[in-house]
């Protein structure tokens, strides 16, 4: 019956930390990260976008009222004096349209860094996607094995609980209760392996001498002692 729950615990542990589970939160914890990276990258690139939209309205006014301005002077209906100010607002806009370009040419080679950046993110992040659900496949795959394991322990417990009186039985789990699942021990070399204690001479003659249906108990840590070959009586 020990030995069962022992067991039975031992599986509790193994499926609390299968290597598959931290697998798993391992990718959750990246694609969390990757996906808060890709949030920023987009509003990045929307900014951006935003820039060169503005960008490109500022070169384009400025180039509308340039070509209002010559054709108003290749019309030939204006003034000397009209005409003088024309060209000199002609050269000032041209000024004007130049810088503006060069602005418009850096927002835009930023707007294809930035899209750049946020295309790689989101490749990245459909990866790291990928394998996450892999890993949680097989998280539950881990999980079905370990359960089945339990369950077939489980029914073994149950048959040996059958055979097993319930005033023993009760002390039993009293025992395991109040010894953190070992409730019942093997005496090996006269030491008792739950506490690790040896029994002193008095108390290995109480336990030669006792009947073989009797219950036996540590002297130390009062756990039912089982009798084995190996228990030096």
């Amino acid at each position: 019956m020990q030995a069962l729950d022992t067991r039975l615990s031992q599986l509790a542990h193994r499926r609390r930390t299968l290597p598959e589970r931290t697998a798993l939160a391992e990718r959750e914890q990246r694609s969390a990260a990757l996906r808060d990276d890709v949030v920023r990258a987009r509003t990045a690139a929307s900014d951006v976008e935003r820039e060169v939209a503005r960008a490109e309205r500022d070169v384009d006014q400025v180039r509308q009222r340039a070509t209002r301005n010559q054709t108003r002077l290749d019309s030939g209906a204006v003034s000397a004096k009209d005409a003088a100010a024309l060209v000199s607002e002609l050269e000032s806009l041209a000024r004007r349209q130049s810088a503006l370009e060069e602005v418009e040419l850096e927002v835009m080679e930023r707007q294809e860094l930035a899209q750049t950046s946020l295309v790689g993110l989101e490749q990245l992040l459909a990866e790291v996607d990928a394998e996450a659900e892999q890993a949680r496949a097989a998280l539950e795959t881990a999980v079905t094995e370990v359960d089945r394991d339990v369950e077939s322990v489980r029914a073994d417990r149950e048959r040996v609980a059958a055979a097993v009186g319930d005033e023993l039985l009760d002390l039993y789990e009293a025992s395991r209760r109040e010894h953190g699942g070992l409730g019942a021990a093997p005496l090996r070399a006269r030491r008792c392996e739950g506490c690790r204690m040896e029994q002193d001479a008095m108390s290995i003659g109480r336990l030669r001498d006792a009947p073989e249906d009797a219950v036996l108990r540590c002297e130390e840590c009062e756990r039912i002692l089982v009798r084995t070959p190996e228990s030096g009586l």
